[in-house]
């Protein structure tokens, strides 16, 4: 699969007379990743489209994805306004995408996490659906205290959200559902959505999930994703072990996960957070007075990189730095770009960083691999002059699950780190 198949006005629309069901049909010797079960088509794979229409198929509709000699691959759904003219859904040719599939899929990723988490309780936040992990590319679904977001990145997948929310209804029962939308999403997808309640109740107010004994409120309506970084869950309460009566710096805090759970969970001595979203650093206050906290907090609005430029340029030292930048790289083509802007914030970070001071660094760009990462650190040691040994590398929770055929959704790599 590249980024570089992207040549959606190339792809040609053979009338078939009589056909009700639209065929794509993948060129010769560009078959193999989706009978491997990869769900992402790219316009470069597509030899062309059989439509009994003349407008061809719109974006939503079912496809039937052959090789160039007819075999039936897989069901799909099609967007031509998309870099991903087809997302995949079932390999079985007996198993067409019905509401009945739809919801089976919704069944099959809360089951999932049944086994893990209660979700009856007020106070569980979790991740119901993890978009091509659980089989529904194009949708994530998170729930906090009852209430879910929903969050479509298919133009596509999102042409089906009633069969996918009523079944969502009926598994979960939630207080209400709100749909949240990404930033880009018309320009990639042809998505024009605007946030809002799709069902049930609005939340009067924050909703309030605990992590670890950690209590945080979840801004539903406008916070930042889909409200909260549940990924980093047990993320925050594993570096916290390294902290006990350190002096923290939190970077990129956002709502003050990693540093009130180094606090209340690890008996840190103190944080400073920054971000440089007041609204974040808004609710960061109001958690760490929750958590009784507050006392030894600091919150600081400003940008990450000048304000870590002017902390090395005062000879500020911190007991531990922790980096958990917003993703770098959203394409191909800004891959080198990111990979430098990690190294030169990582570089900062130790600047900071006392001798023998921990480091937890962060990167959320899929694009960015783990061995990517494993280097970028090796070269800013190479680069510091100073050895880092790496304590623990880790990853995204069991309610973000990696699939074994979609490599792209293991995207989240945190290394905890002694810097001598």
């Amino acid at each position: 699969m590249n980024d570089a198949d992207d040549g959606r006005s190339n792809i040609a629309v053979r009338q078939a007379d009589g056909l009700v069901q639209s065929e794509i049909v993948i060129r010769a010797r560009r078959a193999q990743p989706f009978y491997g079960r990869h769900p992402w088509v790219f316009a470069g794979a597509v030899d062309h489209v059989k439509c009994g229409s003349a407008a061809g198929p719109l974006p939503g509709d079912i496809v039937r994805v052959v090789s160039h000699d007819g075999h039936f691959i897989a069901w799909g759904l099609f967007n031509l306004n998309s870099r991903i003219v087809v997302r995949l859904y079932s390999w079985r040719e007996d198993e067409p995408l019905t509401s009945e599939f739809w919801a089976g899929r919704v069944q099959r990723a809360v089951s999932g996490r049944r086994l893990l988490f209660d979700l009856r309780s007020s106070s569980c936040g979790v991740r119901l659906v993890f978009s091509e992990s659980d089989g529904l590319c194009g949708l994530t679904v998170d729930s906090y205290g009852g209430y879910l977001l929903v969050q479509f990145t298919s133009l596509a997948l999102y042409q089906h959200r009633e069969a996918i929310l009523s079944a969502l209804r009926e598994e979960v029962r939630p207080e209400g559902i709100w749909l949240r939308t990404e930033k880009g999403m018309r320009e990639a997808e042809g998505l024009e959505v605007v946030d809002g309640l799709l069902s049930g109740r609005e939340p009067q107010g924050p909703v309030f999930i605990e992590e670890h004994g950690v209590r945080f409120g979840v801004d539903v309506q406008r916070g930042q994703k889909t409200g909260c970084y549940l990924d980093q869950r047990d993320n925050r309460i594993a570096a916290s072990r390294y902290l006990r009566g350190a002096k923290v710096l939190d970077a990129f805090c956002f709502s003050g996960g990693f540093g009130i759970t180094a606090l209340k969970a690890g008996g840190a001595a103190s944080v400073l957070g920054i971000d440089s979203s007041e609204s974040a650093l808004t609710i960061a206050r109001a958690n760490a007075e929750l958590n009784g906290v507050s006392q030894h907090c600091q919150w600081l609005h400003e940008d990450v990189r000048p304000a870590l430029e002017a902390m090395a340029g005062e000879a500020r030292q911190f007991d531990a730095v922790i980096l958990d930048p917003p993703r770098m790289a959203r394409t191909r083509n800004g891959l080198d770009r990111a990979i430098s802007g990690y190294m030169r914030l990582n570089d900062l970070g130790l600047k900071v960083l006392r001798p023998g001071g921990i480091l937890v660094t962060c990167s959320c760009s899929g694009l960015v691999s783990r061995a990517d990462f494993s280097e970028i650190i090796s070269e800013v040691a190479r680069h510091s002059g100073r050895d880092i040994q790496i304590l623990e590398q880790r990853g995204q929770p069991a309610d973000h699950p990696v699939s074994a055929t979609c490599s792209e959704t293991e995207y989240l790599k945190v290394l905890i780190c002694r810097v001598l």
